[in-house]
C-alpha cells in the first residue's frame, strides 16, 4: 500500500526527497538481513539433522540443538517486533498491533511524561541555574558585534510594529486616553501650583516684557488707528477738532503709560499684574468658583474638534519620528540604545549580583510558564497524537525507529542459538 506523505512544506514541493521514504527503505533492508539469519539458521538446522541421521558425528546433534534455538529466538522476535505495528500474519491476537489500536493511550502517557520529568518547576529551576543564564548573556550582549545586532533586530522590530499599526486605530486609542486622564484629572488646583511657583520665581516678568513690548511697538505703527477708534465713539454733538485732540491725548497717553511701563521694572502696573496673579494662583487651588469655570473651560475646549484633531496628530509625528530614528543607523535613539546594552552586558558579565537577579527573573518567569500552561502543552500533545492517522502514524514510526528494532530479531537468532547450544551441552554432560 502506498503511503501518503504527511508532513507539509519543503517536503511536499515536486522534486523533492522524502525522508520517510529513505528510511523505509533501510527499514526493508533490515528486514531482509534479519529474515536471512531465520533462514541461514533454518537451513543449518535442516543438513545438521540430516548429518545426525546419517550418524555424521555428535557435531551434529550440537549444530541441530543451536540452529533451532536460534530458529526459536528469530521467530519469537520476529513476532515481539511486529506486534508493535500490525497483527503477526493478520492473525487477531490479544495484545498485538500495539501503536495502531493504543496510540491515543500512547500520546496521553506521552503529554504526562513530558509534563512530569520536562515541565516541572523544579526541573526549570534547575536546568536554568545549572546554564547561568545571566552571565553568559552578559557576555554576549557586551560584545559590539551582538550589541549591533541585536540593536538592528530591535530596530527592525519597531519598524514592524509601527507599519503594521495602523493609525486611525492607534490615533483614537491616543486621543480616548488623553481626553479621558484629562477629564478624569482636575487641573485648577495643578495650575495654580504652578503658576503660584511661577510668580514667587518672578518667571512671569519676561512675558510681561514681552508683552509690553509688543504692545509698545504696535502703539506706535498703529497709532492713526487708536485715534480713530477713539473718535469714533465720541457723542456726534461734539465738534471734530475736539473729536481729533481728545484722541491725541489719549494715544499720547496711552502710549506714554506702556513705554514706562516696558521700561520701568518697578512700574505699579507690574506690581498689580503680580498682585492679580498672585491672587488668580490661590484662587485656582481654593476657591470652588473658580475651579468650577476651569473644568468647563476645560472640557469645552476638549470638546473641540480642532483640539481632538491635535491630540490625534501627536501619534502621527511619532510615529515618523520614531520610524526615521530606528532606519538612520546613527540616530540618536539607535546609538543610545546600542551603548545601553554595552553598559547592561558588561555589568551582567561581572555583577554577580545582578547576575543572580537575572537568574531569578528569568527562574521565575520560566516556572511561572511551565505551571500555568504545562496542562495546555500536555494537552496539545496528546491531542496531536489523538488526530494522527492509526495506520499512517505506525508507518511513520516504524519508518523511524524500525531499523533498530530488527537488529532485535538478529540478536534474538543469535543469542537464541548460542542459549540453545548452552542448554543443550549441559543437559549432554548432565546425562552422561
Amino acid at each position: 500500500m502506498r503511503v501518503k506523505q504527511v508532513e507539509a512544506g519543503p517536503a511536499g514541493a515536486p522534486g523533492a526527497v522524502d525522508p520517510d521514504a529513505e528510511r523505509r527503505r533501510g527499514v526493508r533492508r533490515m528486514k531482509l538481513i534479519a529474515t536471512g539469519f531465520l533462514a541461514v539458521a533454518t537451513v543449518v538446522y535442516v543438513l545438521a539433522k540430516w548429518a545426525d541421521s546419517q550418524d555424521a558425528g555428535a557435531w551434529a546433534a550440537y549444530v541441530a540443538a543451536a540452529a533451532e534455538a536460534g530458529m526459536v529466538g528469530a521467530m519469537a522476535d520476529w513476532f515481539a517486533v511486529t506486534a508493535l505495528f500490525r497483527r503477526p500474519l493478520g492473525l487477531p491476537i490479544p495484545h498485538t498491533a500495539i501503536i495502531p489500536t493504543k496510540k491515543d493511550a500512547l500520546g496521553a502517557s506521552l503529554g504526562d511524561f513530558v509534563g512530569e520529568n520536562f515541565l516541572s518547576a523544579d526541573v526549570v529551576r534547575t536546568r536554568l541555574r545549572a546554564v547561568g543564564i545571566g552571565s553568559r548573556l552578559g557576555t554576549w550582549v557586551a560584545e559590539p558585534a551582538n550589541a549591533d545586532r541585536v540593536t538592528e533586530q530591535a530596530a527592525a522590530a519597531l519598524r514592524g510594529m509601527l507599519t503594521v499599526l495602523r493609525d486611525s486605530d492607534v490615533q483614537a486609542v491616543v486621543s480616548e486616553a488623553i481626553t479621558r486622564r484629562a477629564e478624569a484629572q482636575e487641573v485648577a488646583p495643578g495650575l495654580g501650583k504652578l503658576l503660584e511657583k511661577v510668580v514667587a520665581d518672578g518667571g512671569h516678568r519676561r512675558l510681561v516684557d514681552l508683552v509690553c513690548v509688543r504692545a509698545h511697538d504696535w502703539l506706535v505703527e498703529h497709532g492713526d488707528s487708536v485715534m480713530v477708534a477713539v473718535q469714533g465713539g465720541a457723542p456726534g454733538w461734539t465738534p471734530r477738532f475736539v473729536d481729533r485732540k481728545v484722541g491725541e491725548r489719549v494715544y499720547k497717553e496711552l502710549l506714554r503709560f506702556v513705554t514706562e511701563m516696558r521700561d520701568s521694572p518697578g512700574h505699579p502696573a507690574r506690581g498689580a499684574v503680580d498682585r492679580f496673579l498672585g491672587d488668580f494662583a490661590a484662587e485656582l487651588q481654593s476657591d470652588p468658583d473658580t475651579r468650577q469655570r476651569v473644568e468647563r473651560l476645560k472640557n469645552d475646549l476638549l470638546a473641540r474638534p480642532e483640539v481632538q484633531d491635535l491630540i490625534a496628530s501627536v501619534w502621527g509625528s511619532v510615529r515618523a519620528m520614531m520610524v526615521a530614528a530606528a532606519e538612520d543607523e546613527r540616530s540618536e535613539l539607535r546609538m543610545r540604545t546600542r551603548a545601553s546594552l554595552l553598559s547592561l552586558g558588561a555589568r551582567m558579565a561581572t555583577d554577580t549580583r545582578l547576575q543572580a537577579k537575572v537568574d531569578s527573573w528569568l527562574e521565575d518567569a520560566a516556572t511561572y510558564l511551565v505551571t500555568t500552561y504545562r496542562d495546555q502543552i500536555t494537552s496539545l500533545i496528546s491531542e496531536t497524537v489523538a488526530g494522527w492517522d492509526a495506520e499512517q502514524t505506525s508507518r511513520k514510526i516504524e519508518a523511524h525507529v524500525g531499523r533498530d528494532l530488527q537488529f532485535i530479531r538478529i540478536n534474538g537468532t543469535v543469542v537464541g542459538a548460542l542459549v540453545g547450544l548452552l542448554i543443550f551441552t549441559v543437559s549432554r554432560l548432565a546425562g552422561s
